[in-house]
């Protein structure tokens, strides 16, 4: 009865033992493992242990990063006119932005203006029309200029704007352009301003001011001459935030005027 009794209970306790994960059959004494030697493995084909040498292992080396700012200033500098810009910029290759855009929005207006605009990136309605500034942001700025005489279908070099981004692809989801990817759209954006040699330029937003003149800070900078790549240079509110802050149009059209008295000093 005892014996049934022991029997019983041992198999109670290793079904309670598999319940709690245990699988491995282990015996009365503890084994050292490391005191073992290792068992070859089982194969005919393989030769003693004492003949086999270490494989050589090959160099591992991390693949060489392309620096892409070089390279936007190579291809920049090599540009002669403003259709071997485009040519330049449309085949650079570097900036992961411009593999969900649709097209790669240039400028528009007139290439021999005194007035040269630098937005931030392309939106919606710009990626498909690929032309900068054509949304409703785009149409208060032909309102804005057009109320001190420019547009950017104007014939005469005076009265004419010329209109840019520093980014030539609209960002995903119109996020902000990163650090690095200003950087190398910079040289584009740099040879843009010389081979168009307008009198004076006008940043409109944050991006294009951290592009140009290397910090951010609209609220603080607007209506405030700077100078950059040998020119006059205002930052402005974006049309958009005008769009969103009726109340601020006060101090855009005091920009503006601004921007006709430098006109005028620069005659």
């Amino acid at each position: 009865m005892e014996s049934a009794q022991d029997w019983h209970g041992a198999k109670a306790l290793l079904e309670w033992y598999i319940e709690l994960g245990a699988v491995d059959a282990i015996g009365d004494a503890p084994v050292d493992r490391y005191a073992l030697e290792p068992t070859p493995p089982k194969s005919a084909k393989s030769p003693p242990a004492s003949t086999l040498a270490p494989a050589a292992k090959a160099p591992v080396t991390a693949a060489p990063q392309q620096d892409f700012v070089a390279l936007a200033k190579q291809a920049a500098a090599a540009a002669k006119d403003l259709d071997a810009l485009r040519a330049a910029i449309e085949a650079f290759e570097g900036c992961e932005m411009k593999r969900g855009a649709r097209n790669t929005v240039i400028a528009d207006g007139n290439p021999a203006a005194r007035v040269m605009i630098i937005g931030e990136a392309p939106g919606r309605d710009e990626d498909i029309a690929g032309k900068p500034f054509v949304g409703r942001a785009g149409q208060l700025l032909d309102k804005m200029f057009a109320a001190i005489g420019m547009g950017r279908g104007a014939p005469l070099s005076k009265d004419a704007i010329y209109i840019t981004n520093v980014m030539p692809w609209r960002p995903p989801n119109n996020r902000d352009p990163s650090a690095d990817e200003i950087a190398m759209m910079v040289p584009f954006l740099e040879r843009h301003v010389q081979l168009v040699a307008p009198d004076l330029i006008v940043l409109m937003g944050n991006t294009p001011c951290q592009a140009v003149l290397g910090r951010k800070g609209i609220m603080r900078m607007r209506g405030n001459w700077d100078e950059a790549w040998g020119k006059p240079v205002l930052p402005m509110t974006h049309p958009a935030y005008l769009l969103r802050t009726p109340a601020a149009k006060r101090e855009a059209w005091a920009d503006l005027l601004s921007i006709q008295e430098k006109l005028r000093d620069l005659t």
